[in-house]
């Protein structure tokens, strides 16, 4: 039956994330803090939910115990409703004791459990992109083509096509060709899909809907590891692959530059993506925390997450996380403090006499950079931007494409000065 209730969500939130090192040391890149309170898993979940698909796994492997106790601690329906979310780690059995090798691997390890839920259709998705999506939408072209699989599929400009897997695209939506960041001028020219149009490409984005029988059929007597690299194109030449088209904000936020730029996108007023949408919110872990206190500081183009405390600073074009404590002479631009899980020596007045604190000292000049949790930046300490480009590795502080990263739980001694030399 063609319905959204027989359609199972399966979610990648496995891999390394060594894109995303170190915000990925001690987790899952799909549990790293996004935009002050969310989590970056919650944004394929809300979506599922949104469209009316109560069916969802998430597929697990490294560093997931935070992924796991975070999806425990957030999304559970009542008894009435018939939905979940469930954890399928990467796990030995009879037939593999290795890890999962890639998307495709991933889902070809759980084949077992797709077919025990008894679904008929399939929903592969990231767990690292930023839209939404009404999957209800493409469920409905799938069904309407017949499709074997469908794949969502963007309009790309020129020069972003050497990115992207392109799909080529009949008169009838129907995927003919797959070429993978081609960037043969031949190959290019090859792959364009709309000849007139501003955006000639199709980009895949890393979304497939499958018939569950040709998933099975596609995966069970293959080896392929990768859905992009391998099962896509290879299901290109033997089935039927439709590209669905969607027009609206998406990005894949899958490296340090992508992360660090989409977060402060969202600080601007002219943001392709807002968060505030009643219509269609982005769910998160429900925490019970106070508004955030501010004296005499100034804030401008900035998201406030809620728990914080904030004196006499001075804040722009940043995003400021969960329980951020930010202190006397402080300046911040262009950053991402991800704030921390508690409070510490919260407001103590002899707090510089305990130790350095949680949170920012008095005095930091913070720029160009990304906090993570539970991070204690010592009194005076200054953080510049590098050249775009560099690439650092450092005790207490790393540098990826000229951003510097504050790893988790670090403390910085009073009087740091990270900057270019």
């Amino acid at each position: 039956m063609q319905t959204l209730d027989n359609t199972l969500a399966v979610i990648m939130g496995g891999g390394q994330g060594t894109r995303l090192f170190p915000l990925t040391q001690q987790r899952a890149k799909p549990a790293v803090p996004f935009a002050g309170k969310y989590r970056l898993i919650d944004v394929p979940i809300s979506n599922c939910i949104n469209s009316g698909i109560y069916k969802i796994a998430v597929l697990t492997q490294f560093n997931s115990v935070s992924l796991h106790r975070h999806i425990s601690n957030t999304y559970n329906f009542d008894s009435f409703h018939g939905g979940y979310v469930q954890i399928w780690a990467a796990e030995q059995t009879g037939e593999s004791n290795s890890w999962y090798q890639g998307t495709a691997d991933a889902v070809r390890k759980q084949l077992f459990e797709i077919k025990t839920t008894g679904v008929p259709f399939v929903l592969i998705l990231a767990g690292d992109h930023l839209y939404r999506m009404n999957y209800a939408a493409m469920a409905a072209f799938h069904w309407k083509k017949d499709a074997d699989v469908t794949v969502a599929v963007q309009p790309i400009l020129r020069e972003d096509a050497p990115r992207y897997g392109v799909l080529k695209r009949d008169a009838d939506e129907r995927i003919i060709r797959f070429a993978e960041k081609p960037k043969d001028e031949k190959m290019l020219a090859e792959m364009i899909s709309q000849p007139a149009a501003e955006k000639p490409y199709f980009g895949s984005m890393g979304i497939y809907l499958f018939k569950t029988d040709v998933l099975c059929e596609l995966l069970e007597h293959t080896n392929y590891d990768d859905f992009g690299k391998h099962a896509i194109p290879a299901a290109v030449n033997e089935f039927q692959v439709y590209g669905y088209s969607y027009d609206g904000f998406w990005a894949d936020i899958g490296t340090i530059r992508a992360f660090y730029e989409t977060n402060l996108m969202l600080t601007d007023d002219e943001s392709p993506f807002s968060l505030i949408d009643e219509g269609w919110p982005i769910y998160t872990h429900a925490r019970f925390l106070p508004g955030s206190e501010i004296e005499n500081s100034q804030i401008s183009h900035t998201l406030l997450a809620e728990g914080c405390w904030i004196k006499d600073a001075q804040i722009s074009h940043s995003v400021i996380g969960l329980r951020s404590q930010i202190r006397k002479g402080v300046v911040i631009k262009d950053s991402i403090i991800m704030g921390a899980d508690s409070y510490g020596f919260f407001r103590a007045r002899d707090v510089e006499e305990k130790g350095i604190p949680l949170g920012i000292g008095n005095d930091c000049y913070i720029e160009g950079a990304i906090i993570d949790k539970n991070t204690h930046i010592g009194r005076g300490t200054t953080i510049l931007p590098f050249p775009r480009g560099t690439e650092l590795d450092a005790p207490n502080w790393t540098v990826r494409d000229g951003i510097v990263v504050i790893p988790k739980n670090t403390i910085l001694s009073p009087g740091t000065h990270i900057a270019p030399s």
